[in-house]
């Protein structure tokens, strides 16, 4: 297929979009805390609802073999659209949680989809580049999603509310306490703009390599009997569980031992973990061009915990620093996780892959666990099983032997 960069920078339009609606609950957990009276277990149930749908990946895979791309799309952003209106027109606690999952099928069948649209329309000899790009992309959306917030808020508490358009809009729409809310009317416009977008836009057939198709069943229980497929899926649920507990617990452990405001504070301190992870991952990539991918990890890893160690115990002065730095460090562990992983296997790299992104699931679970754990021991203590989950990553470094390793760059060879 002739490259469309129509179509490729429409897909870095939609990483964009599922980053922004993904990364936002960091910021507001503090806001669902304190409107609906919750207990941190009870707020540990939104990031669960909302991560916990990316248990269709496999589902969804399959239906990537029926329907074109173009219908996938437009269903998953008319999922968007729904769960976002569900929770802006009704907000409350039990609204919140059918919402989250909604959207959060909606964003699991889009990951499905785009990354062999990216491969297809923008050329294979491409797509390492292209897919390098959209997580800049991704984390850029994952920066300004909590500026959003903080800036509706601020805007909305003024009195008199400002001159604005849209300022004078959302304050007619939203409950004078929650003005919080606003950030999913605004939610709900963007994944109906990009239903629209979507639904004019010419979108080719993607044909599928062997190893993007969906296997057989049996297939995948074959691969769940091998034990390096279970330790590298273990691998990517404490990641995106670290990833997503440090994130979305942040801002209240800010507020909670160190007083500081979450709709400034810790917004920006949530925007500057995901701005730090973005900036991370260029460091990532220049560092694998010199370093065993392995040894990149149990380095980055190590600096990770050390970051966790300053901001869960450290004064305040050091907390509000070390929290967003671990996002720099946790940069490049998806990454090598995930190839590391393919690259220890010989064959069936589409299946593995899909249980691989099924395991993003615990995202759901690892945040879920830190709110239950709070209400019995403290948000500080119950956040150290961060330690464990980082642990797990640090082995990694050690244990995986893929059977093909990242290329590096000598530079005493370069010198000679």
């Amino acid at each position: 297929m002739k490259r469309n960069y129509f179509i490729v920078a429409l897909i870095f339009l939609i990483f964009f979009v599922i980053s922004l609606l993904t990364n936002i609950l960091g910021p507001i957990i503090p806001e669902f805390i304190s409107s609906f009276n919750l207990s941190n277990s009870l707020a540990g149930f939104l990031p669960f609802a909302f991560f916990f749908a990316y248990i269709i990946s496999i589902p969804a895979g399959v239906l990537a073999e029926r329907y074109s791309a173009k219908t996938l799309m437009a269903w998953a952003f008319m999922l968007a659209t729904a769960g976002a209106f569900w929770f802006a027109f009704i907000p409350t606690y039990h609204t919140a949680l059918p919402s989250l999952f909604t959207i959060g099928i909606g964003m699991a069948m889009l990951q499905v989809v785009i990354n062999p649209l990216l491969r297809s329309a923008g050329g294979e000899e491409h797509f390492a580049f292209n897919s390098v790009f959209a997580q800049l992309v991704f984390g850029l959306a994952s920066f300004v999603s909590p500026q959003l917030y903080s800036y509706l808020v601020t805007e909305l508490q003024k009195n008199p509310i400002p001159d604005s358009t849209l300022i004078q809009t959302l304050s007619g729409m939203v409950p004078a306490n929650q003005p919080w809310v606003s950030i999913y009317w605004v939610f709900c416009a963007i994944a109906i703009a990009m239903v629209g977008v979507i639904l004019i836009s010419k979108l080719p057939r993607i044909e599928l390599k062997d190893d993007e198709k969906a296997e057989k069943a049996s297939v995948y229980g074959m691969l769940l009997k091998k034990r390096v497929v279970i330790l590298f899926i273990i691998g990517i649920f404490v990641y995106v569980g670290t990833e997503q507990g440090i994130a979305n617990w942040m801002s209240r452990f800010l507020e909670q031992y160190h007083g500081f405001n979450p709709q400034e504070d810790g917004a920006n301190a949530v925007s500057s973990f995901w701005g730090l992870l973005t900036l991370g991952c260029l460091l990532g990539l220049l560092l694998l061009k010199f370093i065993d991918s392995r040894k990149v990890l149990i380095y980055f890893t190590s600096l990770a915990i050390l970051s966790l160690s300053f901001g869960l115990f450290g004064p305040a002065s050091y907390s509000i620093v070390a929290f967003p730095l671990c996002g720099f460090f946790l940069s490049v562990m998806w990454s090598v996780i995930f190839s590391l992983a393919l690259n220890s296997l010989e064959n069936h790299h589409g299946a593995f892959s899909g249980l691989l992104c099924t395991a993003i699931i615990g995202g759901a679970i690892v945040p879920w666990i830190i709110g239950g754990l709070s209400d019995l021991i403290g948000l500080r203590f119950s956040m150290t099983i961060l330690y464990v989950t980082l642990g797990y990553i640090f082995s990694i470094g050690f244990w995986a032997k893929p059977i093909v390793n990242n290329k590096t760059i000598s530079l005493k060879s370069q010198k000679e």
